[in-house]
């Protein structure tokens, strides 16, 4: 099954961000850019919030979201109902926030992660599927 997926950074992600787009499409994903498109100073609420509304409109089945350190992103991320992202540096906690906690947003940070890791992480996010039965009762209380 074709997983979409929109991604989106701020001026601080926006170089990993275009990798990550880049190696997602040469896995033959269907992405869409939300932004920014440039490096200058931009906003990182603005775009977090854009991405997270698709994600809980069902637009996408899957959003990435990167700046610095992720942090930024995934708090604004959090604001927007039904969202849950989940501030990523390492492949464990990529797999558990999908199987515990069935996020639906990664958060990444280009400071904080080198291209290859993020890469893995990416790989490992999307092909973890979220467990259910005990875990669903727990994540229906984040709502």
């Amino acid at each position: 099954m074709l997983k979409t997926i929109i991604i989106g950074s701020d001026h601080a992600g926006f170089s990993l961000k275009n990798k990550i787009k880049s190696y997602l499409e040469s896995k033959n994903y269907e992405v869409f850019d939300a932004g920014t498109h440039t490096t200058e100073s931009c906003d990182y609420p603005v775009i977090a919030k854009s991405v997270a509304q698709k994600i809980a409109q069902n637009a996408y089945e899957y959003g990435i979201l990167v700046c610095g350190t992720g942090i930024g992103m995934s708090i604004a991320a959090n604001k927007v109902k039904g969202v849950r992202a989940a501030v990523v540096s390492d492949t464990c906690s990529a797999k558990m926030s999908r199987l515990h906690n069935n996020s639906n947003i990664l958060c990444l940070g280009e400071r904080i992660v080198g291209e290859e890791l993020a890469k893995d992480i990416v790989d490992i996010w999307l092909d973890s599927e979220f467990l259910g039965e005990r875990h669903a009762k727990r994540v229906a209380m984040f709502e």
